[in-house]
């Protein structure tokens, strides 16, 4: 498996574009707007790969000078459980280190709080709705 940093526009994007549309947006009826991608040209866009075929991505965006904030993690359904978002986890952590953050935060869905906490998030607050289902913001300091 290979992790990578992709281009926005590119061939790759549009496959992580694709991906997060079938895992994340059309269970709960949603879908991207144009303007929602055109934002994503300044995120740092992470893709998990065997071969040309993308199997996980996820994404990361400037919160302030310390800290990062993880978005869009998705990978495919027949895949989860086999190590691919802890690889894209530790990528993504690794990459944020190297860039001067020296913490991650994320809204992270109620039901994958157990995946993140695992890898050391922990849960700040209440629950809350956002894409219509609950979340949690989690944190974890990158040493």
């Amino acid at each position: 498996m290979a992790l990578k940093i992709i281009d926005h526009g590119s061939f790759e994007y549009q496959q992580m574009v694709n991906l997060r549309l079938e895992i994340l947006r059309k269970p709960l009826g949603l879908s991207f707007t144009p303007e929602e991608l055109e934002s994503e040209k300044e995120e740092i866009l992470i893709g998990a790969f065997e071969d040309e075929k993308m199997l996980g991505c996820c994404m990361l965006i400037r919160a302030d000078a310390q800290t990062v904030r993880l978005r869009q993690m998705a990978v495919l359904n027949n895949l989860q459980g086999k190590g691919i978002g802890r690889a894209l986890m530790q990528f993504a952590e690794n990459l944020a280190r190297d860039r001067g953050y020296s913490r991650m935060t994320m809204h992270a869905r109620a039901s994958a709080t157990g995946f993140y906490e695992k890898l050391g998030y922990e849960v700040r607050g209440d629950q809350f709705d956002e894409v219509t289902i609950p979340h949690y913001i989690m944190e974890k300091v990158l040493y």
